[in-house]
C-alpha cells in the first residue's frame, strides 16, 4: 500500500500542478508564471537518487518552473507518507537539494508535504554550527493534519486538493471504525460530482479515494452498490463503466494469456493436452473476475470436460453472460 499511495499522489500533483502549488505553497505560487509552462524532470532525479542509500521515493517530484520575473527556478517536491521515526528527514532533505545543485548548478527550492499523523518528530530544519562556520537549511513543509479544522473551508474549495486532503482526514479518523469509513468513501466520494468536476477528474480523484479509504469485501460491496445507485440519480455512471471497461479488459487479457501459456506448454506435452490446459485457465479467470466465488465453484465441473470445442464455447460464452445460470446449462 505505501507505493500505492506514494504513486497516486505523484499523478494528482502531475495532473493538478498549478492547483497543487495554490493549495499548499500560495506564496510561491504567486511568484510562477504558469502560463509559460512548467517541465516535470523525472530522469534528472532518477540520476541523482538512483545507487543512492538513500533509496528513491516515488512521490519525489521535481519540476521546472518559471518565475515571472522571467528567470528559472527548480522546485524539490517530497511527499512524505511513511508511519515511523526518522530524525535525519530534514538532512535527508538537505542531501536531495545539494545533490541536485552540485550536479545541474541550479537553485532548487524543496518543498515537503507530511501525511503522516504522528509525524510531530519531523523538522523541517537542518543545520552544522561549529565555531564560526553555520550552516542552516529550512524548508516549508504543510502537515495535512493541520487541515482538521478546516473542514468548511475544505467543503467548500474546488481545488482537487481539498478533495485530498478531505480523504486523508478521514481516512487517518476511521481506521478503527469500518461503518464510519464506509460512511465517509461514500460522502466523498459523491462530492466529485456535486462539486460539478469534469469526468477526467472524477476518475482521477475517485482512484485515490479508492486506494486510500480501503473496506473489507462486504463493505466495499455496500460501497459500489451506493455509488451505481448515485450515479444512476445523476446520469453519470462514470465510475461504474471505467471500472466494467477495467475489468472485462482485464479478463480479455487474462484470457489471452492464458491460452498463450497453454499454447507454450503444448510444444512440450503434446497440444491438445496444452491448449485444454490454456483454456481452462482462461476460463477460470474469466468465472472468478465476473462471478467472483459462485464462478469458482462452477469451475470444478468444468474442469472435468475434455472436448475442446465446449471449452471454447464455454470461455466464449463468460466473456457475453450477464448471469451464471447461462454458463450452468451449457454444462448440462
Amino acid at each position: 500500500m505505501p507505493e500505492e499511495k506514494d504513486s497516486v499522489w505523484k499523478e494528482a500533483i502531475e495532473s493538478y500542478f498549478p492547483d497543487f502549488m495554490n493549495f499548499f505553497f500560495p506564496k510561491i505560487a504567486k511568484e510562477i508564471d504558469f502560463d509559460k509552462g512548467y517541465q516535470f524532470l523525472d530522469k534528472e532525479l532518477e540520476k541523482i537518487t538512483s545507487n543512492s542509500e538513500l533509496g528513491k521515493r516515488l512521490a519525489d517530484i521535481l519540476v521546472k518552473t518559471y518565475l515571472k520575473d522571467g528567470t528559472e527556478k527548480w522546485l524539490l517536491i517530497h511527499v512524505e507518507i511513511q508511519g515511523y521515526y526518522e530524525k535525519d528527514f530534514a538532512k535527508r532533505m538537505f542531501i536531495y537539494n545539494y545533490r541536485i545543485f552540485d550536479r545541474y548548478n541550479n537553485d532548487v527550492i524543496s518543498l515537503a508535504i507530511i501525511t503522516d499523523p504522528s509525524a510531530n518528530y519531523i523538522s523541517n530544519r537542518y543545520e552544522v554550527k561549529y565555531c564560526d562556520f553555520e550552516l542552516i537549511f529550512r524548508f516549508p513543509t504543510v502537515k495535512i493534519t493541520d487541515y482538521k479544522n478546516k473542514w468548511e473551508e475544505l467543503s467548500n474549495s474546488k481545488n482537487p486538493f481539498a478533495i485530498i486532503v478531505m480523504t486523508h482526514l478521514k481516512e487517518i479518523e476511521t481506521k478503527k471504525n469500518d461503518d464510519q469509513r464506509l460512511f465517509w468513501k461514500i460522502t466523498l466520494v459523491k462530492q466529485l460530482y456535486d462539486k460539478g468536476y469534469s469526468k477526467n477528474d472524477i476518475l482521477l480523484l475517485y482512484k485515490f479515494i479508492d486506494w486510500l479509504v480501503t473496506l473489507p469485501k462486504e463493505l466495499n460491496n455496500k460501497f459500489h452498490k451506493e455509488i451505481v445507485k448515485y450515479e444512476e440519480v445523476k446520469k453519470m455512471p462514470y465510475i461504474t463503466t471505467a471500472e466494467r471497461i477495467g475489468i472485462e479488459k482485464g479478463m480479455l487479457e487474462g484470457m489471452q494469456q492464458g491460452i498463450q501459456k497453454g499454447i507454450q506448454q503444448g510444444i512440450q506435452k503434446g497440444m491438445q493436452q496444452g491448449l485444454k490446459q490454456g483454456l481452462l485457465e482462461a476460463i477460470e479467470l474469466g468465472l472468478k473476475l465476473k462471478f467472483k466465488t459462485k464462478g469458482l465453484k462452477l469451475f470444478s465441473k468444468i474442469s472435468k470436460i475434455d472436448d475442446i470445442d465446449k471449452l471454447r464455447t464455454i470461455k466464449d460464452a463468460i466473456e457475453i453472460a450477464e448471469d451464471l445460470s447461462e454458463i450452468e446449462e451449457l454444462i448440462k
